[in-house]
């Protein structure tokens, strides 16, 4: 039971977790770190080639909100203690 509320509410979540993290999230980090489309554009070059780290540090962080939602959501809602026995 406890297993199908989290993957439900993992899944809303998740959408509103990823437009949050690449419209207001991104962008502002972009700013910071001088990349003028938003963090997924960031990148830095060697020699030729370009390091796009941008772009995993927007999953990273998307991924990184999404488990924290959904961590405290389980225990907000006590779904971690529905299949303890007493």
């Amino acid at each position: 039971m406890g297993l199908a509320v989290g993957f439900i509410l993992g899944g809303a979540v998740s959408k509103v977790v990823t437009a949050l993290v690449t419209d207001i999230i991104n962008p502002l980090l972009g700013i910071v770190l001088g990349a003028t489309k938003g963090l997924t554009s960031a990148y830095f070059q060697v020699g030729p080639a370009k390091v796009m780290y941008g772009d995993f540090l927007s999953v990273l962080i998307d991924f990184m909100v999404i488990a924290t939602v959904v961590y405290f959501g389980v225990r907000g809602l006590g779904l971690d203690k529905l299949d303890k026995k007493k």
